[in-house]
Formats: C-alpha cells, sequence, structure tokens
C-alpha cells in the first residue's frame, strides 16, 4: 500500500513538471482537455463507461481550449495588441509582461 502511494506522487511529480515551459496556447489546451476529460468522465460514470466518456470529453475540452486561444490571439492583434507575453523594460529597469 506504501509503495503504491509513493509510485502515484512520484508519477504526479514527473507529470507536474513536464508542464514547466508551456506557452499559453499550450496551457490553454491542457487546461480544456484536463477540465473536458473529467466532465467527461463524470458524465460517462452515469452511462456505465466511465473511460470512453473521459476521453471523448478530453478531446473536445482541449479542442475548445486551442480554439478559445485562437480566438483570443486574434482579438489581440485586431486591436492592436501585437503579439502575447511582450517584455518591455519600464523606467526602473525591471522587465515586465504586458
Amino acid at each position: 500500500m506504501r509503495s503504491t502511494r509513493l509510485a502515484i506522487l512520484l508519477v504526479a511529480g514527473l507529470g507536474m513538471s513536464g508542464c514547466a515551459g508551456l506557452n499559453e496556447t499550450q496551457q490553454r489546451t491542457g487546461v480544456g482537455a484536463l477540465g473536458g476529460g473529467a466532465l467527461g468522465g463524470l458524465i460517462g460514470s452515469f452511462s456505465g463507461n466511465a473511460g470512453l466518456g473521459a476521453l471523448l470529453g478530453a478531446g473536445v475540452g482541449g479542442a475548445g481550449g486551442y480554439l478559445y486561444d485562437q480566438s483570443q490571439e486574434s482579438q489581440s492583434r485586431s486591436y492592436g495588441g501585437g503579439p502575447r507575453n511582450r517584455q518591455v523594460r519600464s523606467y526602473d529597469g525591471y522587465q515586465r509582461r504586458y
């Protein structure tokens, strides 16, 4: 039992460390897939097949997260926002993201 907990903790830690260098598009797609998978698994459990529901939900959620990101990016460009996450030096010398 103890080794199972340790293995789960190790796998969760490795999975979280893989998300360190993601850009905004990858973050939004991942969050959509995670949320969709959770909701799909919950809905699928009522019909008796939680795995299939989670799989379908993750696909739909990931696609939704990606489309949402593309929508935000096009709005940013159409309003003259330029590329996201620009680093600009301010008057006090510190770099800030705008």
